[in-house]
């Protein structure tokens, strides 16, 4: 008869995790709080501009178009942006989401569980509610996936501001369910907005991407080899059809998360990412902010916010980051509590899941980017995009805030335990003893 114990401690959602994991989650996060806080400023000086005297300055300079025609890339500047910076900003989406397969939390499938249905939840329910306002006027329907996305950068200035000292349990599951989000988003992107496919320019670019992919697993990093292929690989997805920012990510999973060739003890994916993360929040996406976010908000060829409150394009955006993203992330979470018996950690509350779930109906960069996929940059749609992604981001941060700030106190004496380190060893002692109870069990 076998007499052995029996464990009997319930699985928490949202558990603190190891040191280890919580270091590189604060690096990251504090790139992209500054990251952030550039993209917050960079779409409030394209507001100003385009309601400003100087609007069509701003618009010339927008549609100023440069680049070598005979390649078919003499592209406006706003073009630019959106295919050529926010392919740096998919590049490291592709390392992030590969190292997180391969040697981060969704390689085990129990923890990856929780972020993968919440990002699938926060995505599907606001593509429907989308869709639902939108069953009268068919012509809409093509912008069901611009509420979808959440940009983690965005969320982060937010989240600076009204809630720096958020634990670490829900800082990690933001973060790993916007890096979820970015997959599904880059899928839907090349898959559902990829309209004329040239295959001779599709499969050319697999040439570049091969190079490319043997160059990095030999461990090299010299940028004269590594660049030109990755130019050549940019071009070539561009001409294919398919959004040249799937290139970015196809050139992210290239590089190489596990192996013997290390730089200063890290793996070239996290060298490729210290590098270039920086590159993406505090510039990249910022410029893209910039071209993206101007809309005239009285007047102009939209019609202004009078116009668009009457369409059924901004309703629906607005009212899927607001309603979708809330529903579709808090029940997704609710539904694998339920069917995995699972408790939530004892310093967390549902109203932490609330505020969390509101938080990631900031949905700007890829929102963004797909409107403009969706109806065309510079169409009155695309105005009314732009109304109702700043709308309903906004709205969802002031809803966001007024959860967590009413929650700041309780987030400061976790955050005092988080960081308390008496034996002066630079890790906290709460890791020390979460790890020890880790090996006893």
């Amino acid at each position: 008869m076998n007499t052995s114990p029996v464990n009997s401690t319930p699985r928490r959602l949202f558990p603190r995790g190891p040191w280890r994991r919580a270091r590189r989650v604060a690096d990251v996060l504090r790139t992209e709080t500054i990251g952030g806080v550039l993209l917050v400023t960079a779409a409030a000086v394209a507001l100003l501009l385009a309601n400003s005297p100087w609007r069509e300055a701003y618009t010339a300079l927008a549609g100023f178009r440069i680049g070598p025609a005979a390649l078919h890339l003499d592209l406006s500047l706003a073009t630019w942006a959106a295919d050529g910076l926010l392919a740096v900003f998919f590049f490291v989406v592709g390392l992030e989401l590969k190292r997180e397969f391969l040697a981060g939390d969704l390689r085990n499938p129990r923890t990856a569980l929780l972020p993968v249905a919440a990002a699938v939840g926060g995505m599907a329910v606001p593509a429907l509610v989308y869709v639902a306002i939108n069953l009268a006027n068919p012509g809409a329907l093509v912008g069901w996936a611009i509420p979808t996305a959440t940009d983690i950068a965005f969320a982060l200035a937010v989240l600076a501001v009204i809630g720096a000292h958020l634990p670490t349990a829900l800082r990690t599951f933001l973060l790993i369910l916007a890096v979820v989000d970015d997959l599904l988003a880059i899928t839907i992107i090349a898959v559902f907005y990829t309209d004329q496919l040239s295959v001779p320019a599709l499969l050319g670019s697999l040439v570049p991407l091969a190079l490319f992919t043997l160059a990095v697993q030999r461990g090299i990093r010299s940028w004269w080899v590594l660049l030109p292929l990755a130019a050549l690989t940019w071009v070539l997805v561009h001409s294919s059809g398919v959004h040249a920012t799937v290139a970015g990510v196809l050139l992210g999973f290239a590089v190489p998360v596990l192996g013997r060739r290390r730089v200063q003890g890290v793996s070239l994916s996290e060298h490729f990412e210290h590098r270039w993360r920086p590159l993406s929040a505090g510039f990249a996406v910022p410029v893209f902010a910039f071209f993206a976010a101007g809309v005239t908000v009285v007047g102009g060829d939209g019609g202004g916010i009078g116009a668009a409150l009457a369409d059924t394009v901004a309703v629906g955006i607005v009212a899927g980051l607001v309603l979708g993203k809330t529903a579709g992330v808090l029940g997704a979470t609710w539904l694998v509590q339920r069917c995995t018996r699972a408790e939530l950690s004892d310093d967390l509350s549902w109203w932490d899941l609330l505020g969390l779930a509101q938080l990631a109906g900031i949905g700007f960069t890829v929102s963004l980017l797909v409107g403009e996929l969706s109806f065309g940059a510079g169409t009155p749609q695309d105005d009314h995009v732009k109304i109702g992604v700043l709308g309903g981001s906004l709205l969802a941060a002031l809803l966001a805030a007024v959860v967590l700030r009413a929650r700041n106190a309780h987030y400061r004496r976790i955050e005092e335990i988080e960081t308390r380190d008496d034996d002066h060893d630079g890790v906290p002692d709460v890791f020390q003893e979460d790890d020890g109870a880790r090996r006893d069990d």
